[in-house]
């Protein structure tokens, strides 16, 4: 009798192949509904999420650390690669059933959610595994120029979640207008046509 995939942990929001809509009601976004991917500079269409063999070494370098529930899997691997590689669910729940078929891991109840642990075959296969995680290699293949980007924009976000919080209203409508003139000189970043040609010799 075939075995049926993990479903997902209850208690949760729906996460997975299992839930409504597909994958749950997460909103458009780089790889979500509606979004058409780009051919990026490394790796052609889908940018860095990486290929299924880099989800099961990822899967087999997180739980060697501990156990974990599949959604923490996904966290995991999201936060060590800076936000660049992001599994989705469709991806890293039917690998944790292949592990499960082939020995390297089981699966238990914990206050109706799945726990996910190496078995000791499991355990001897992540240290056959080399040494730098597919999270790092990732990482690092990453243009610099883009990881600054990230990181200004992740600064950005912060500092409005503040004055959302914490802010008067008069601060945060000149937060609005700051936002709002910053979006306009992007989109007018983007409409201007580099200068790729090289530098004449005026004399």
């Amino acid at each position: 009798m075939r075995r049926r995939p993990f479903p997902p942990e209850h208690g949760r929001p729906a996460f997975g192949p299992w839930a409504r809509g597909g994958f749950g009601e997460f909103p458009p976004g780089p790889g979500g509904p509606g979004h058409r991917h780009r051919h990026g500079r490394r790796g052609g269409p889908g940018g860095r999420r990486g290929k299924r063999g880099d989800v099961r070494a990822a899967i087999l370098a997180l739980l060697s650390e501990q156990p974990r529930h599949g959604y923490e899997i996904i966290r995991e691997i999201g936060e060590r690669s800076g936000g660049f590689w992001k599994p989705s669910p469709g991806s890293v729940y039917p690998t944790l059933q292949m592990l499960a078929d082939e020995g390297l891991v089981i699966s238990k109840d914990e206050n109706g959610k799945k726990l996910f642990e190496l078995t000791e075959t499991g355990r001897a296969a992540a240290e056959q595994q080399d040494a730098v995680p597919p999270w790092e290699q990732i990482a690092h293949d990453v243009d610099p120029v883009e990881v600054n980007l990230r990181k200004a924009g992740a600064t950005l976000a912060a500092a409005v979640a503040q004055v959302m919080h914490a802010g008067s209203e008069s601060q945060q409508a000149r937060t609005v207008d700051v936002l709002n003139e910053a979006r306009r000189a992007i989109y007018g970043i983007l409409g201007e046509a580099e200068d790729t040609t090289p530098d004449e010799d005026t004399e």
